[in-house]
């Protein structure tokens, strides 16, 4: 049976499809993991843990002595996102009332939403273009410098400077642990890289269901129009401005400027870490894993299609 392939022809299919399985155990069977009880019962409701094993893998895969070129196209993407992210939720944080659109067109938008869904880039999805681009081995390469987004740290950073948030310091190094002891043990044993590097892709399903367990329906109907509006803005918003850096600061064609235009299936996990960590997030915690959630389907749609027309319209068709 072809259940891997299946899986993969839905957008985003590994990180979507187990966390709507999640939550539809969740909404017909909410009190199903205590039933359970056991292994099963704890990977039902065991995020974190399975969190901080996917951020060491992805971790483990970063490597600081790879070519300057490797690494600006990397960090230009990194420093891109997070300061697009930043300006927004700032931004929002003025105008939203109690962080959170409660009616209308935009029900369930929050700061925490909009700052986790543009703030990291589907990894694999910009890798998976690059790679099917003639002659884009630096780009391909630079995907581990900006991996590190697909965690909550840079989102609890923006929230604290913008003082939408409020974190101790302890929180901010327990989300940089599991990056920093993967990028120390493999670039200190690169058996380790080699062991670990295909751990974080395996683990997606995983808390993609923990995650999904979490929510239910109800709550990802009510957010699912606010959602595509996010992920449209993801995609159009952090296309132009990562192209035009590409452009501008790294004398590139700005391609894999829209190659990053997407949101993280990874960035799903953000709202829910974040709420742990300041419970003041608690309220909006739900409506922005869905809204999140449905960027990483809108995204992932729409960021190839803007991805090869940037090619196409600066080299023509695609030989390769």
């Amino acid at each position: 049976m072809k259940i891997k392939a299946t899986i993969e022809k839905v957008p985003g299919g590994m990180m979507v499809l187990p966390l709507l399985l999640g939550a539809t155990i969740h909404t017909l069977a909410p009190k199903s993991a205590e039933s359970l009880g056991g292994i099963t019962g704890a990977v039902m409701t065991g995020t974190p843990v399975l969190l901080f094993v996917f951020f060491f893998a992805i971790g483990v895969n970063i490597n600081l002595k790879a070519s300057g070129k490797i690494a600006a196209k990397g960090i230009n993407i990194l420093i891109g996102k997070i300061l697009l992210a930043a300006i927004l939720g700032i931004g929002l944080n003025q105008i939203l009332p109690e962080n959170q659109m409660m009616t209308g067109v935009l029900s369930g938008l929050s700061v925490l939403a909009v700052i986790a869904a543009f703030n990291a880039a589907n990894g694999g999805l910009y890798a998976a273009l690059m790679s099917s681009l003639p002659d884009r081995d630096v780009d391909v390469a630079a995907y581990p410098f900006f991996s590190i987004q697909s965690g909550p740290f840079f989102t609890m950073i923006t929230l604290g400077i913008a003082g939408i948030g409020s974190f101790p310091w302890q929180a901010l190094v327990s989300t940089l642990v599991p990056f920093v002891l993967g990028w120390l043990l493999g670039t200190l044993d690169p058996e380790i890289r080699e062991m670990f590097s295909p751990v974080s892709g395996a683990l997606i399903p995983f808390f993609a269901f923990s995650i999904g367990f979490s929510m239910d329906f109800h709550m990802i109907i009510n957010s699912g129009l606010t959602g595509i509006l996010v992920g449209l803005g993801v995609v159009l918003i952090s296309g132009f401005i990562l192209s035009t850096t590409d452009k501008l600061i790294l004398k590139s064609d700005g391609v894999a400027g829209w190659a990053a235009s997407s949101t993280a299936g990874a960035a799903v996990s953000v709202p829910p870490l974040i709420a742990e960590m300041d419970k003041t997030f608690a309220p909006v915690a739900t409506s922005a894993t869905a809204i999140v959630a449905t960027s990483v389907i809108v995204t992932a749609i729409l960021t190839p299609v803007m991805t090869m027309w940037a090619y196409k319209r600066r080299y023509g068709e695609i030989t390769k």
